[in-house]
């Protein structure tokens, strides 16, 4: 056959090994342990996922609540205020110089001390003013003899001229001599009147109520007449007025309560605004708008009987133009924005948050108007770092509390209405 004859002849040659020869024992041996590791390896991976899996499942069987602190919603009243930077400045201000030259040789007050109106201050030496007066009083004495004894004179001129004892001339000479010496009398009264007033000048005294600053001048010094060197400085502080700028928008709604005429009220807080120094209300408006910054400059002012406000001191001062009643209150910190918004986290009876759009309007420090919620709705106002909507909440402090009533100065920028 040739199959046979084909394997005999391939069977005889040298170093052939006849084709239907088994394998080699050691080859099969590492193939079966290759199979059996991978085996091994699938089975491992397999049993430690299972594991894993089982473990997580029993680690975290319910997601947790989220920790929120809670208030509710109210229906209140809420001012609309306008912020603005005001300066403090003193209904007067004196600054006393000396009107007469002369020495100084007493200070009677003490820096920083509050004087009333007529209290002395200053003393200039009043010894060559009264030596002044003196020689006046005593030309004015002379003046007035002369004129006596020329009025005895015109009146036996007369006398004789009736008589036709005298030409008519002759007395009317007489009269015009009487008239220069009432002159020259009325002149020396006049430098008499000068001189005592020379010497009211040289005891200065506080024209106002108010408060003496930093001595200026020391007994000893020489001052001179009406030089503008200031001798002392008297500011009244009581009471006191801010004066500050708005924009000209606002012009309409304070002019309309104005001529309402209701007192608008002016309260003014601190740099921080976190401190109420005074309460006032609103006195004058300026004459014109300034072009330049398109403001307008409104006075207020204040009592200050506690002295708070001081002259120069920066203030932001808080304008009340109008009250809005029965508005929904929350509290400012539970206002949250995001791109469509303003929204709030309304936590439901069954103690899941959910999202609320709001419609902000006035705030008032901690407080703000919104639209948008019911009285008596629950808001997260803390705790929002893990909040979504649906997620269960746990609510700490006061469920429910009502929302706090702001009593500071708004967060606005200076100028800004807090009103939308």
């Amino acid at each position: 056959m040739p199959d046979e004859s084909f394997n005999q002849k391939h069977a005889d040659v040298p170093g052939h090994p006849p084709s239907d020869s088994p394998p080699s024992g050691n080859s099969r041996k590492w193939i079966w342990i290759l199979v059996i590791l991978i085996i091994l390896v699938a089975g491992f991976y397999y049993v430690r996922q299972s594991k894993q899996r089982a473990s997580n499942s029993q680690a975290d069987p319910a997601p947790r609540a989220v920790p929120v602190s809670t208030a509710a919603a109210r229906q209140g009243d809420i001012g609309v205020y306008i912020n603005a930077l005001g300066t403090v400045t003193p209904v007067y201000t004196d600054t006393i110089t000396s009107r007469v030259q002369g020495e100084i040789v007493n200070v009677f007050y003490k820096e920083g001390q509050l004087v009333h109106k007529g209290d002395p201050l200053l003393d200039i030496d009043t010894r060559p003013y009264q030596a002044q007066l003196n020689e006046i009083e005593g030309q004015l004495a002379h003046d007035q003899a002369l004129l006596n004894e020329a009025k005895i004179d015109l009146g036996r001129y007369q006398s004789a001229f009736a008589q036709n004892a005298i030409a008519k001339q002759q007395v009317d000479d007489q009269e015009q001599t009487v008239f220069q010496y009432e002159g020259t009398v009325k002149n020396d009264q006049g430098q008499v009147e000068n001189a005592k007033l020379n010497l009211v000048y040289c005891h200065i005294t506080s024209p106002i109520e108010g408060r003496v600053g930093l001595r200026l001048v020391d007994p000893g010094n020489m001052v001179q007449a009406n030089s503008t060197t200031a001798l002392v400085v008297v500011t009244q502080l009581q009471p006191i007025t801010v004066i500050f700028s708005v924009a000209e928008d606002y012009l309409p709604q304070i002019q309309a309560q104005l001529r309402k005429g209701n007192r608008m009220s002016v309260d003014a807080f601190d740099r921080d605004q976190q401190k109420k120094l005074a309460s006032g209300y609103l006195l004058t408006l300026d004459n014109q708008i300034d072009p330049t910054t398109g403001t307008l400059k409104l006075k207020a002012i204040f009592q200050n009987e506690d002295g708070s406000l001081f002259a120069n001191q920066f203030v932001n001062a808080r304008l009340l133009v109008d009250t809005l009643h029965n508005a929904i209150l929350i509290p400012t910190p539970a206002i949250q924005r995001n791109a469509q918004g303003a929204f709030v986290y309304i936590i439901k009876p069954d103690q899941t948050a959910t999202i609320g759009n709001i419609t902000v309007g006035t705030t008032d420090g901690d407080t703000a108007a919104v639209q948008g919620l019911e009285p008596g709705e629950v808001v997260t106002v803390k705790g929002f770092e893990k909040l979504q909507d649906g997620v269960k909440v746990a609510v700490q402090g006061n469920p429910g509390g009502p929302a706090k009533q702001g009593n500071q100065g708004n967060t606005n920028h200076a100028g800004e209405k807090q009103s939308q």
